[in-house]
């Protein structure tokens, strides 16, 4: 059941209504303080009609007391006492003891957590200088806001850096930017680097020029004469693997011609077996007749 005061709200509502007042707007508005370290600073509740305070509630005393000192002073006195003679006081005191109840565990997961930035480097060419671009560093989804950005020219501090202010994203994340002009010269490296509380080690993000439109067109063609030189020489390596061979008039195809019979000579004397070498002999031929005849005549002796 709702609380004696809000039945003299509706009530209100109705009569202002009735005499062509036009729209109204009521609404509570409860709000939790917290100090740097998380603890409960302060508690308001407050009954507001039109934007303007009309019943506030003191915590130190637990009672409702009339903040409109206008037309509707009286309204907003009877309410108070509506108010303090009912239950609201121990709602709102309920709703108190929560805020610092829940505080403290909140507090630890969004104004003390650490969320680590992430970084890009974005060129721009910039069209009235030449061999100049525009370096911008962006760098968000940060908590908490401070953080310190530095440009290094191949790997020295650049003073000439513009830092932008700090922005909310809406997330209890922030986001900043960083611009630097810098030359295009073939061989620098520019890096954007970022210290925050979430970051052990600094988060860099490097950037350097490409090569000139002479030193492109100059690499092009020695890498088309590089791959012509090695296609034709593939070409060549091919041809000459698969070119056939030539035979000589004594291979091993060649029909022996007519010729005399080779004499046949004396046998051989057999001789003292040879010395053993470090490879093993081959197949020798078979041992003809005349060597048989000459073993036997040798064991007889």
């Amino acid at each position: 059941m709702p609380p004696p005061g809000m039945w003299v709200l509706g009530v209100l509502g109705l009569a202002l209504s009735c005499r062509g007042a036009g729209a109204f707007v009521m609404h509570v508005a409860s709000t939790c303080a917290l100090a740097a370290n998380g603890s409960e600073q302060g508690f308001d509740f407050t009954l507001v009609f039109n934007k303007n305070q009309l019943v506030c509630y003191e915590p130190s005393a637990r009672f409702f007391y009339p903040c409109h000192w206008g037309l509707l002073h009286g309204v907003a006195t009877a309410l108070a006492i509506l108010f303090n003679n009912s239950t609201l006081v121990q709602r709102v005191e309920a709703r108190r003891q929560a805020c610092h109840d829940l505080a403290p565990r909140y507090w630890a997961q969004t104004a003390l957590r650490r969320t680590p930035p992430q970084v890009r480097v974005v060129p721009t060419p910039l069209t009235n200088v030449p061999d100049a671009v525009l370096l911008t560093c962006h760098v968000w989804g940060f908590y908490p806001p401070e953080v310190t950005i530095q440009w290094l020219h191949n790997g020295d501090v650049v003073a000439s850096g513009d830092t932008a202010k700090l922005l909310p994203a809406g997330d209890w994340t922030y986001q900043t930017q960083v611009a630097l002009t810098a030359t295009t010269t073939t061989g620098d490296t520019y890096t954007c680097s970022v210290q925050h509380a979430s970051l052990e080690q600094p988060l860099r993000e490097n950037w350097s020029p490409g090569l000139s439109r002479k030193m492109t067109v100059m690499v092009a063609v020695a890498a088309t004469i590089m791959t012509v030189g090695l296609v034709v020489l593939a070409a060549g390596i091919f041809v000459y693997c698969h070119q056939p061979q030539a035979q000589g008039p004594l291979g091993a195809d060649a029909a022996p011609g007519p010729g005399p019979a080779p004499h046949p000579g004396p046998a051989p004397h057999p001789g003292p077996a040879p010395h053993p070498g470090p490879c093993p002999p081959g197949p020798g031929p078979h041992p003809g007749p005349h060597l048989a005849e000459w073993g036997q005549a040798v064991t007889k002796l």
